[in-house]
């Protein structure tokens, strides 16, 4: 009589059980109190490092641990929602992994996963932080909405760099949801020309160049958290001495952001002589806004495609500077610092490079002739320099809110020379305060030589060629000090 076995009835034909229920979470450091996943532990409970492989999720969805005495198998109770993509992905690929957790009364509360090399892994892009670089995005990305179904330091997410089809493939596999729709879509259509034969070889190396690049970059909302004005205060203080009227528009724009939560419509526009601490205050808002900041030299832009970047077709097309830019930034909130904008207008190649600049100011989004997409533009916080507004087009002028930087009076030159840039000298050459003296009498003698000159790029100088001459003067001399007078200032520095 012949003997059925139910056992080898075909895997699709058997019925997914899920075990689990999912939690929404923005948490981006999971903790045993607020864990990725939690697993049964009631008929046995887990070590705080364990090894193994989530099940295939057509069977069940569960953990095999890798016990001394065998595979014992645990059942899912929760996981973070964001999570559920990299769940199945790990189970149908039969990746080996280490969970960090800690026994609790509901479970075994998992809150650290990393790959392990070795154990059979079929993907090869399982290997090498692959996977903790798609955690890291994840953990920084928002709980998805309903309607959508560190204990090491020496392994960063982030230092992994997706440039294989296989890993950027997982990565929109697993983590696809964090990127902006229309980057989604892009993508989904570039994998397909990088994977199809029927496209030249340049065509898919075009292709998976643009995914690379688009894929390392992290495509974050346009909300901003509160920044405290005083200590914005602080920093500018700190920075630059006097300017209290760009100061003040300063913390305007921050008291802005902090009911808005969004950054303002119009970027700043810095007018004011060379040397008066224009990149500055330009470095001082990134450094308050706490976002990574880019230069853009409109001086040495002669031809706009240095900023769209070439066309696919090109053997040796490439993305445009603007791109590179939030290439480098790794995100997509930044501050776009943009020098000598009064220089944009005369460019030598076939066309102007300023009229480019007005899609990336106006925040509606800005597209790359080589990524043939729209990136959006809604963090980006452009800050320009210029030295005459009157170069600047009408058009370009509209984007920004303007402020004038005027030059600084005697008084203000001599506290800056006497307070900050002579100090500055001293210490960096290993001097001290009492070996270099700069009579009252000096002191005004150097103004009077830098009158007519605008900024403090040469007051600079002036201290540094007093401080190397009082440096000099002690070693070759064996002086103890040196008193600069009137006298001696005008012989060194005229």
């Amino acid at each position: 009589m012949p003997v059925f076995d139910f056992n080898d009835v075909p895997e699709k034909e058997r019925t997914a059980e899920c075990t689990y229920t999912t939690f929404s979470s923005n948490n981006s450091n999971p903790t045993p109190e607020q864990p990725i996943m939690v697993l049964d532990n009631q008929k046995r409970k887990w070590q705080h490092h364990s090894c193994g492989r989530f099940t295939n999720p057509v069977k069940r969805t569960a953990f095999e641990f890798e016990e001394e005495d065998g595979t014992v198998s645990a059942d899912i109770l929760q996981i973070d929602a964001r999570f559920v993509s990299l769940l199945k992905w790990l189970g149908e690929n039969h990746i080996t992994v280490r969970l960090s957790g800690e026994n609790q009364e509901d479970g075994y509360a998992v809150y650290k996963i990393r790959e392990i090399a070795f154990g059979g892994g079929t993907k090869l892009s399982a290997e090498d932080g692959f996977l903790q670089f798609m955690i890291e995005r994840l953990l920084a990305s928002s709980a998805p909405v309903e309607e959508e179904s560190e204990e090491e330091t020496d392994e960063l997410g982030d230092d992994m760099k997706l440039t294989s089809l296989q890993s950027i493939t997982d990565f929109m596999t697993c983590a696809g949801r964090t990127l902006p729709e229309n980057i989604r879509l892009w993508a989904r259509r570039n994998l397909a020309v990088a994977r199809s034969h029927e496209v030249s070889p340049e065509e898919r190396r075009h292709a998976q160049r643009a995914l690379s690049i688009m894929m390392n970059i992290q495509w974050k909302n346009n909300y901003f958290e509160s920044i405290d004005p005083k200590e914005a205060r602080r920093i500018l203080d700190e920075e630059l001495y006097g300017m209290e009227r760009v100061k003040q528009r300063i913390i305007e724009t921050i008291i802005q952001i902090n009911r808005t939560h969004t950054l303002p419509a119009y970027g700043l526009l810095l007018v004011g002589p060379a040397g008066t601490g224009k990149s500055q205050i330009a470095y001082a808002v990134a450094r308050i806004l706490k976002l990574p900041w880019t230069t853009l030299d409109m001086s040495s832009i002669n031809d706009p495609e240095q900023l769209t970047g070439s066309s696919r077709i090109y053997a040796n097309a490439k993305p445009g500077i603007i791109m590179e830019a939030f290439s480098m930034a790794g995100e997509s909130n930044l501050v776009f610092i943009i020098n000598e904008l009064d220089k944009a207008a005369s460019g030598k190649g076939n066309g102007n490079p300023a009229d480019v600049l007005l899609t990336l100011l106006d925040n509606l989004g800005f597209t790359d002739n080589y990524m043939e997409c729209m990136i959006p533009t809604g963090g980006v916080y452009p800050i320009a320099t210029a030295n005459d507004k009157s170069q600047i087009s009408a058009p370009l002028m509209s984007r920004f809110a303007v402020i004038d930087i005027p030059d600084y009076t005697a008084e203000e030159k001599k506290i800056i020379f006497s307070r900050y840039a002579l100090p500055k000298v001293l210490r960096r050459m290993s001097l001290r305060p009492e070996e270099c003296i700069l009579t009252d009498e000096g002191l005004d003698a150097v103004i009077e030589l830098h009158m007519k000159t605008s900024g403090i790029r040469d007051l600079e100088q002036a201290a540094e060629h007093i401080a190397a001459n009082a440096l000099y003067q002690i070693e070759v001399d064996h002086l103890e000090k040196v008193v600069f007078t009137a006298e001696m200032v005008k012989k060194l520095l005229a």
